[in-house]
This record gives structure tokens, sequence and C-alpha cells, in this order.
């Protein structure tokens, strides 16, 4: 216990004032996790276990690009022993952060380009202020890592390192859970990677690019209608995916919670297509990570025509 209280001591110290995160860690002398959202508080909470306090800063149904924080929030992370982010999801986090206290998941793996299609997209940000468009411009690569299990598992190992620098008294189980978390993602992986080698159709028609990551791993196509949730696509977009859709038998336009299924519904109208949830995992779900993914594996296999 004697690192544990250590490191309370030295947050109070750091602190210079009150804060929730640095009176939690005084009273259960547990060291105080911050997750940006949902897939990383799902990921801290595994692999922190009992030593660890964790607490989201987007709460549940908030789609988390829609963030702002209040001085609560960012008095949590100014005091916290470890905050988990993805850079350039949240960009009120990213400024927030503490580079010695914090951990961005996106280094941990390799990444791929933001919106490949990038140059047919550059319309949707006329209209934008400078501010907004240095935003989405401030990453060049996609940040939804966590649509791929097997890159989860290697984040999740290293996340138990990071635990366990924080917190060296309980080293051993933040490595033991880590280990545990990312053998539960690996099986996630193949189950995944199973259900999904024999489908008649491997385009996905999505509200918008969220699912670059999974589609690389299991060898589909992803067609965004937007790169952005927050935007609107132009006429010449929906157009260009329509026509898409209907070269390929596109069956389903798929959806999400979080966002207005309007646009996507009337490009199903045109194509002669459908419409399913598939859940981007922003938010927290009705179950947890895993079972929302095995949901997710159900409808791409019923929308894209998988055999088992």
């Amino acid at each position: 216990m004697a690192g544990t209280a250590a490191l309370a001591a030295a947050l109070a110290t750091a602190a210079c004032g009150s804060g929730s995160a640095q009176t939690t860690a005084a009273e259960t002398g547990k060291p105080e996790v911050v997750a940006a959202f949902y897939p990383l508080q799902w990921l801290s909470e595994q692999v922190g276990g009992s030593d660890a306090n964790v607490t989201v800063l987007t709460a549940p149904g908030v789609e988390p690009h829609d963030l702002e924080l209040g001085i609560k929030q960012v008095t949590d992370i100014k005091n916290a022993a470890l905050t988990v982010y993805i850079k350039g999801i949240q960009p009120a986090v990213d400024d927030a952060v503490e580079p010695d206290t914090s951990f961005d998941a996106a280094t941990a793996v390799t990444t791929l380009p933001a919106g490949e299609d990038e140059h047919e997209h550059e319309h949707e940000h006329e209209g934008e202020s400078e501010e907004e468009h240095a935003e989405h411009a401030d990453v060049s690569y996609d940040p939804h890592i966590w649509l791929d299990p097997s890159r989860l598992a290697t984040v999740a190992t290293k996340l138990g390192e990071r635990m366990a620098a924080a917190d060296p008294a309980h080293a051993q189980g933040y490595r033991d859970r880590a280990a545990k978390t990312a053998a539960t993602l690996t099986g996630l992986d193949q189950e995944l990677s199973q259900g999904l080698t024999t489908c008649r159709s491997k385009t996905l028609v999505t509200a918008h690019e969220a699912f670059g990551y999974l589609a690389d791993r299991y060898k589909l196509k992803q067609v965004g209608i937007t790169l952005d949730p927050e935007m609107e696509p132009s006429p010449a977009r929906l157009s260009e995916v329509a026509k898409l859709a209907k070269s390929e038998g596109v069956t389903t336009v798929f959806t999400e919670s979080l966002v207005s299924p309007k646009v996507a519904e009337v490009l199903a109208s045109q194509v002669g297509a459908k419409t399913a949830v598939l859940d981007p995992l922003e938010s927290k779900p009705s179950g947890d990570y895993v079972s929302a993914m095995r949901d997710n594996l159900k409808t791409l296999q019923t929308a894209l025509g998988c055999t088992a």
C-alpha cells in the first residue's frame, strides 16, 4: 500500500486545490484513472480492476465529438494519475491532458489514414470557421482504433504497463488483468474474422467513416456518407454514394444510435435498400464492449449475406 499512498499524496500536492479526483484518491487510496469516453472506460475498468478508480468524461448517450469540458472535468484530468484518451476524437480533452499523466491509446498501434477519399470529401468542410477546420485537420489518422479488437488488445497490454508504472504496489495485478483482457479481445477478433469470411457483399455504406479499422481488419470496404457525424453531405457526395451502392448491390445502409438517421434513410430509399444500426461504440451500449461487438457481427452477417 506504500506505493499507492505515496501516489495519492503526490496527487494532492500537484493539485494545489480541491478536486473530485484528488478527493477520491485520498479517500480510497486508489489512483484515479480518467477515461475520455466509453471504449476507453471499459478498457480501463478491465485493466484497473479493484486497484484503480475509473471515471469517464463523456456521459452515456452523449456524442464524444461534442464534448465540452467543465471546470470539474478539467480539474479531474489535472488531478488524475492517468488520463486515457485518443487524440483527434475530442479536441477539448487533447488540450487539457498533461503529457506526463496521459496515455494516447493511438500511439500503441499502427493507425490508418483519415478519409481515404479525402479529396472527394473536401466540400464537406465548406462553411467551417478556420478554428473548426483546424480541428479536423489536426490529426492525419483515423482515430476509431477501438473498432478493431486486435488493435485494442495491443492497447490493453500497453495500458497495463502504464497503470503499473503509476501504481507500482499493484503492478502485477495490472499486468495480469491486461493480459486477460488482451486474450478476451483476441478471441473476439477470431470470432469476427471467422464470421465475416464468407459474405456475399463486402461493402459497408455507413453514416460516417467510423468503421475503417473494422473494414481493414476483416477485408471489407467502407463507404462513408460523411467523414464526420456533424457534417451534412453535399448532393454530389450523396449521388456518388448512391451510384456506388447500386453498382455493388448494397442492400443495407448503416445508421448509428447517436447520429440522426435521416440522411442514411434518404439514401437507402434512393437505392432500394433498408437501414440497420451498426454501433460505433462511442457511447455505452446496453451491454458492454464485447457484447456490442458481437451484436455488430450479427448485424453485419445479416446485411452482407454471410454464411456460417
